[in-house]
């Protein structure tokens, strides 16, 4: 059971709260009206607002909106009222299993998950902490479950990645998809993650979504449901886009099922508002974009991480253990997902892969191939960069090991995942074709899920038997739900029916040649037609056979056998059977026995076969009538196991059918010779007639015996010509043997050859992305002007930057030598070697300032060299110039000297106030005070109550005007009266604001009592 459902029976389980109003909850409702789901986030108030505003005043639009935002948890929603003033319909806050109604929108409440569930919209606690959590996947997710090609998603504004998820979902079950058009949002995040899977079918702003929306509904479902079969005139429109999609795309989709073909196309059709499907054929042939929209429109792969997780839980508890087991330690692991979509299948084995080796301690070099036919899909799974919405399918445990976030929101929250390096090493990515590319080859497991339910029967015989083929003999086939082996039992042993897990079966017959002919040319023009003839056996195949047949015979005694499998196939005949078996009429579709079964054999044959293919026990059939060429014979038959040792039954069981014919019981009667007539009976001399009969009696008699002898010979000669012909026949098959042996061999060098492609193109895909990051980080540090030199371990030079050149005498040729050979051109320093490897020993930070001779500063960073591994692999020194800084500084502190002189030598004091009057700086304190006394502190601290206040409101008017003042003040301090001559200007900041005061003040307190 999956998470979401788990989710849902627990709530539905254990909630107890009743619905207030609306409706009461009903089961298995059938909605004939589309539901619009409505996922926003920041700045969706007024996307909602545009939206709803433009939807007809005077018309019901015929579906259902239902609203997913994300609301603070601990506040009450106002939504509700918000959307009632833009729209004729009715609004409700959802209650917990409020049934759907068409003309209605329904408002998610705070602190909730939502989803949809037989016509009803369903609450659940969230188990995600706040900042995690995902409710437009969740609800659209469950909504494209529920409604199929009925559901429509509409992302608005909205930061993050929200919704990606749930828009697969609703295309990949034929929905339709509307994004807000990014220019149009307060926050761009949420659309543009929808728009970026090649998914949406409009961009439109929120104001003209409703227009669109009434039309594609009113195409799409305003007429009756369309019956699912494919009439004539449908077909032959297909049969053209499928030439048109050839064409372009270089694939043919003539063997998918036309059933969801057809769907697929009148969705598009149902998108550009065309009502016939001739149309839109000419509209095809007239677009190329088209073309293309229509072949990722059929290539919709519905993925996710560990979907299913019961069939995973089982590949991991089940299979695992035996893809390992007696396996020496340098072997290769290889595995084969065709169809990987995006890859999330493809990584979630790998992951599992991972898990089990790190719990065994074990290491295997394991190789998963990964194909598929959207170079898009390919390309996203390359990158292995995934929304934070997959946190919905994986467990956080799995999430820390295996995967990186980035790009972090202002929250904090990921907005992303990206596999780690050591899984994504595990996995090859390539473009591949299933129906026409080679295979890959001597796999251990396949994993084909969820891709033959959109083949046709056809297809699908065509492609089990070459699974059959790829994989090592008792490797795992891994099927979807809704898949089967289909009539290829024989191929594959059931591992788990209910999870569609197979292992592969060692077969006695061929038939797997005619899958392998769409790869492979045919070995000879004549080539028998009956894939289960002994023709069809190689040498190594045949010789088994008669060996089994010829000890079952030894052990019964028999002169009549047919060895046969468990539906009647015949593999190999000893004896003449014409007497019982005859060829049916009509086409020849192979040699079975109980077809080629003469009158009165067929019943008691088909009976004793299945007696003893259940029970395992011989079967005898005494005083058969059997009719041959109107005469009947009287046979026994005989049913029994075939096996190399008694007692024993085979991996893939056979049997053997024994037929014998029972002595004629009526004797033939002789007649009499006739008596000598006349003189010769009675002993007279014979008469000339007697003499003559005699004669022509020897005649006969020699004629019988040369006859014989001629009869003889003749048999001879066929002998000596059978033997000749089996001879013949036997380098024949031996020939036919060794051709298929080579055609075997060249397959698997095709097959070979194709991986080394892959992996090739792989190779190639990562130089480029090496040598653009390589050119990135020339630029990057040459653009810094930063002197950076990486060195390795053993302190030899690895790389540097040119403004390096102007500290360290390096040239390119330095590359490589200690980095204590070259010489440098600073003052004063000379452990750069003892202070790098002292970083290097106990990996601590260092930092310095130095200069050059020619009178340069830099500050000098000694860092260790961290892989993305966290493995150290030397150090990095980096030179950051700071001459300008150091000069200034030096200006500045020459200047504050002159000014601390200059202010000791004068009777003015100098001090600075903050907008609360409090002295943040002073120089030649009030009289009576030292500096530090009065920092931090008021004037109505330090002074009387009257002059504070004062001096107070003339300080306050100075920074409410901005204009400055001078007063003569008096003040006490310690008993002693001062007089001031006290000027106030106002301080301020580089952008003019208004910070605090400055005060300047000379005690004229002599002056003023000569006055």
């Amino acid at each position: 059971m999956s998470r979401r459902k788990k989710r849902l029976a627990k709530a539905t389980a254990t909630s107890g709260a009743k619905p207030k109003k609306i409706l009461k909850t009903v089961n298995n409702v059938a909605h004939t009206f589309p539901i619009v789901g409505i996922g926003a986030s920041a700045g969706g108030l007024a996307a909602f607002e545009a939206f709803f505003s433009a939807m007809p005043a005077d018309s019901d639009p015929g579906m259902a909106f239902v609203l997913v935002q994300h609301l603070a948890p601990d506040h009450k929603s106002i939504l509700s009222e918000l959307v009632r003033r833009y729209t004729r319909m009715k609004v409700f806050e959802v209650e917990d299993g409020v049934v759907v109604q068409a003309n209605c929108a329904y408002i998610i409440p705070p602190n909730r998950d939502m989803a949809f569930l037989n016509g009803c919209l369903q609450l659940l606690e969230p188990v995600a902490p706040r900042g995690q959590r995902l409710p437009i996947d969740f609800f659209f997710r469950s909504l494209a479950q529920g409604q199929r090609e009925r559901a429509i998603g509409v992302v608005l504004s909205g930061t993050g990645s929200d919704g990606v998820l749930g828009v697969r979902a609703i295309k990949g079950e034929g929905g339709m998809v509307m994004a807000q058009t990014p220019d149009s949002t307060e926050y761009d995040g949420m659309p543009s993650s929808a728009i970026a899977t090649g998914l949406v079918d409009y961009e439109l702003a929120p104001a003209d979504m409703p227009a669109q929306l009434i039309a594609y509904t009113s195409h799409a479902f305003g007429t009756l449901p369309r019956q699912v079969s494919v009439s004539n005139k449908m077909e032959n429109a297909l049969k053209k886009l499928f030439i048109l999609l050839r064409a372009q795309t270089s694939h043919d989709f003539s063997l998918y099922k036309l059933s969801t073909i057809r769907r697929r196309v009148e969705r598009r059709m149902a998108v550009h508002q065309i009502d016939s499907i001739e149309m839109y054929v000419k509209y095809m042939q007239q677009s190329v974009t088209e073309v293309d929209t229509l072949f990722h429109d059929l290539l919709i792969g519905v993925t996710h991480f560990f979907r299913d997780p019961e069939a995973f839980e089982y590949i991991e508890k089940q299979v695992m253990p035996q893809l390992f087991a007696d396996r020496a330690s340098d072997s290769l692991i290889r595995i084969w997902v065709p169809g990987c979509a995006s890859g999330e299948e493809a990584y979630s084995l790998a992951i599992l892969l991972a898990e089990y080796q790190e719990t065994r301690r074990i290491c295997f070099k394991i190789q998963i191939f990964a194909t598929d036919i959207d170079s898009q899909a390919i390309s996203t799974a390359r990158a292995g960069l995934y929304p934070a919405s997959i946190s919905a399918d994986i467990s956080e445990e799995r999430l820390a090991r295996f995967f990186t976030s980035e790009s972090d929101d202002a929250d904090g929250n990921p907005s992303a995942y990206r596999i780690h390096k050591t899984i994504r090493d595990m996995l090859v990515f390539s473009e591949q074709d299933v129906i026409k590319d080679p295979p890959f080859s001597r796999l251990d497991l396949i994993s084909c899920r969820n891709l033959l339910i959109y083949m046709s029967n056809k297809l699908q015989r065509k492609l089990i038997p070459l699974f059959h083929y790829a994989l090592n003999p008792g490797a795992f086939l891994f099927l979807g739900t809704s898949e089967t082996v289909g009539h290829f039992s024989e191929f594959f042993s059931v591992v788990e029916r209910k999870l569609k897990l197979y292992r592969r079966k060692e077969v006695l017959s061929s038939r797997q040649g005619t899958a392998l002919s769409l790869f492979l040319p045919p070995i000879t023009t004549s080539a028998p037609t009956l894939p289960l003839s002994t023709e069809n056996l190689g040498e190594t195949e045949k010789l088994p056979l008669r060996e089994l047949t010829e000890q079952t015979l030894l052990q019964q005694a028999a002169s009549v056998a047919i060895l046969v499998n468990a539906k009647g196939d015949i593999l190999y005949i000893h004896g003449r059977c014409g007497m019982y078996l005859e060829p049916p009429p009509g086409e020849a579709n192979g040699n079975n026995i109980l077809k080629m079964a003469r009158e009165g054999l067929l019943r008691d044959l088909t009976t004793a076969l299945h007696k003893t293919i259940l029970s395992g026990e011989s079967v005898h059939r005494p005083s058969l009538r059997v009719k041959t060429n109107g005469h009947l014979s009287t046979i026994d038959l005989t049913t029994c196991v075939v096996s190399a040792n008694p007692g024993m039954m085979p991996e893939t069981p056979l049997y053997l059918v024994i037929l014998a014919t029972q002595p004629d019981i009526h004797p033939v009667r002789r007649h009499p010779a006739p008596e000598p007539a006349g003189d010769a009976a009675e002993g007279g001399a014979p008469s000339d007639s007697a003499v003559r009969i005699a004669t022509l009696e020897q005649e006969l008699q020699a004629r019988d015996e040369y006859l014989q002898t001629t009869t003889e010979e003749l048999e001879t000669s066929n002998e000596e010509l059978k033997s000749s012909n089996e001879e013949m026949q036997s380098i024949n098959e031996e020939l036919q043997s060794t051709n298929e042996e080579l055609e075997t061999s060249k397959e698997e060098l095709q097959s070979v050859n194709e991986e080394l492609a892959t992996v090739n193109t792989e190779l190639e895909s990562k130089v480029v992305d090496l040598s653009q990051a390589n050119n990135d980080m020339n630029n990057l540090l040459a653009g810094t002007c930063i002197g950076t030199i990486f060195v390795d371990t053993r302190l030899r030079i690895l790389r540097f930057t040119p403004t390096a050149t102007q500290i360290i005498n390096l040239i390119p040729s330095d590359i490589g030598r200690p980095m204590g050979h070259i010489t440098s051109s600073l003052m004063n320093y000379t452990s750069l070697v003892t202070d790098a490897q002292m970083v290097l020993d106990s990996l601590v930070f260092q930092t310095q300032e130095v200069q050059t001779n020619e009178g340069k500063w830099f500050t000098m960073s000694i860092q260790p060299y961290r892989t993305l591994d966290n493995v150290i692999e030397g150090v990095v020194l980096t030179f950051v110039d700071i001459t300008q800084a150091k000069q200034a500084k030096d200006i500045l502190h020459l200047n504050e000297e002159r000014m601390r002189v200059a202010l000791k030598a004068s009777p003015v004091a100098i001090f600075n106030q903050d907008t609360e009057l409090r002295y943040t700086w002073s120089y030649n304190a009030y009289s009576g005070f030292i500096d530090e006394q009065i920092l931090g502190k008021t004037d109505a601290e330090l002074l009387t109550e009257e002059e504070a206040t004062k001096l107070t409101a003339i300080k306050r008017e100075v920074l409410v005007s901005g204009k400055g003042q001078r007063h003569i003040v008096q003040v006490t301090i310690k008993a002693k009266t001062y007089i001031y001559d006290l000027t106030v200007e106002p301080l301020r900041d580089d952008t003019e604001k208004i910070i605090g005061i400055t005060c300047a003040s000379i005690d004229v307190s002599e002056q003023q009592v000569k006055k």
